[in-house]
């Protein structure tokens, strides 16, 4: 067995060995390497036909029409564009235009609305139960008469929590009022349907679904049509929406990685679910350790974890075989406790004990084994030297 062994599955995934080798076939000149927006001549025609059969790939994970799917470099990106191409796109002379969203989502989401409100909006954020669940009743009791949109994730990036967006989705479409959901660590994890959710704008990742990193996707809803208004310009590509060169490799990547999820996706979910309680179960006998987030509704392949008197840094540093996460990605450089975890109530101290353990495609019955070995070792005598300074 292979170390480190990876369980930072939630941060990124390795692409998927068929991914990389369709990736390959997009880059050289005896491949399909042309600009897609090169309209006269065979190359750019086939790199057309290529980003269009891609396009079709992610609709079909997520039930779109492919022509609702606008081609990003990330999940970022896509949330950037749906939130501020929105307001933009629909807010009306003399009102100021309001948002909601939640204390608890992406930094892409958090730092895009707090750029709005220096750009004279007005934010709602609200605040989860201790599971990490937004409820239907919060979202009505936040909406007002110049509400343009509501900005939630479906599955949380550190908790692994699935929110019941659906009843939500119903009721803002009722209301009139825009839905843009963050659905970067749901998709290929869990069947993700954007009519059942009733969603206006959904944002996609590559890099998490075992394609490569920089290529993205927004679901823009056609019927009836969602305006946005553009943030990048320069040259109207993806309808207007998102100009720039398209990637042809990255997007011929993020396609195949989407129809791979599709096709496994059961098998998938049940794999990481025996995984996942076989770590439970594994982590049981350990005294002190609480589970985050929401026990049953949650995504199977993360987990993250709090150790009573082990600060997470410290366990980290312990843990030196295994790769994992005391927060998201995004905000790994600061000390700071993860605002996920003190946005469901923990206390500091409690946030500094949080641990994120997250598998995923490549994740094995021994990695898990031996990872259960390693967390009781080290979490052991990391108490054991705290009795004694005591």
């Amino acid at each position: 067995m292979k170390t480190p062994i990876y369980l930072d599955y939630a941060a990124t995934t390795p692409v998927d060995p068929a991914v990389a080798e369709v990736m390959a076939g997009h880059l050289t000149l005896d491949g399909v390497f042309g600009n897609p927006a090169s309209r006269s001549h065979g190359f750019g025609w086939q790199a057309e036909a290529a980003v269009e059969n891609a396009r079709r790939q992610v609709a079909q994970l997520i039930g779109a029409d492919p022509r609702e799917i606008v081609w990003t470099s990330g999940a970022t990106e896509s949330d950037n564009l749906a939130i501020k191409g929105a307001v933009s796109a629909n807010r009306k002379e003399g009102v100021r235009p309001h948002v909601i969203t939640s204390v608890i989502e992406h930094k892409a989401v958090l730092d895009t609305c707090s750029w709005l409100e220096v750009q004279g909006c007005d934010v709602t954020r609200l605040t989860p139960d201790t599971t990490g669940v937004i409820s239907s009743a919060q979202v009505e009791a936040a909406l007002r008469p110049e509400t343009l949109l509501v900005s939630l994730m479906l599955v949380n990036n550190e908790l692994g929590t699935i929110n019941d967006l659906a009843p939500i989705g119903v009721m803002l479409r009722e209301q009139g009022v825009l839905f843009h959901v963050d659905a970067a660590q749901a998709a290929g994890k869990m069947p993700v349907d954007v009519a059942e959710l009733g969603a206006d704008l959904v944002a996609l990742s590559g890099h998490k679904v075992y394609a490569p990193k920089g290529i993205g996707a927004l679901y823009v809803r056609r019927s009836p049509d969602v305006r946005i208004d553009a943030q990048i310009h320069g040259g109207g590509h993806e309808r207007g929406m998102r100009s720039g060169t398209l990637p042809t490799h990255q997007i011929a990547g993020m396609g195949k990685a989407f129809d791979l999820a599709g096709v496994g996706l059961e098998e998938e979910m049940a794999r990481l679910e025996s995984l996942r309680g076989r770590f439970l179960d594994g982590i049981e006998p350990l005294p002190g350790v609480r589970l985050h987030g929401h026990r049953d509704r949650r995504v199977p392949g993360i987990l993250n974890l709090g150790f009573e008197g082990v600060e997470a840094e410290s366990l980290m540093l312990g843990l030196r075989e295994l790769a994992v996460s005391s927060g998201s990605a995004c905000a790994s450089a600061t000390m700071e406790p993860s605002y996920v975890l003190t946005g469901i109530g923990l206390s500091d101290g409690e946030a500094h004990a949080g641990l994120r353990f997250s598998m995923g495609r490549f994740t094995t019955a021994e990695e898990v084994d031996y990872a259960l070995e390693q967390i009781n070792t080290v979490v052991s005598r990391l108490r054991e030297r705290r009795r004694a300074s005591a």
